[in-house]
């Protein structure tokens, strides 16, 4: 019986944890960029988009394609960078507890 109580005690500070780290995560912000800083996008720890700095030289009518991948380019390197992020701070979190491989966290 003792050691349903401690895992329930566990759970609780687990729960508690996951709720704190879910709101640093919502705080986080992570910038990435796209040819050689022409373009830059920002994202918070949840994935959205805050702001995006494009350099005024990508702006001619020809150049249209370009800007269109260094865009999608500088939004995939920031949100590997979040997706990074995310995953050390559930690590930290984690360590130690009996959690099944492949399991992603948070859910």
């Amino acid at each position: 019986m003792k050691d349903i109580m401690g895992m329930m005690g566990k759970l609780k500070d687990m729960q508690a944890k996951m709720e704190r780290m879910q709101e640093e995560i919502a705080e986080l912000e992570c910038e990435g960029t796209a040819g050689g800083g022409m373009v830059t996008v920002r994202l918070s720890g949840k994935g959205v988009m805050l702001g995006m700095h494009v350099d005024p030289s990508m702006f001619k009518e020809d150049d249209v394609e370009i800007l269109e991948d260094l865009v999608v380019a500088a939004h995939n390197d920031a949100k590997g960078k979040v997706e990074t992020l995310v995953a050390e701070r559930t690590r930290e979190l984690t360590a130690g507890l009996p959690i099944p491989p492949g399991m992603k966290l948070p859910f």
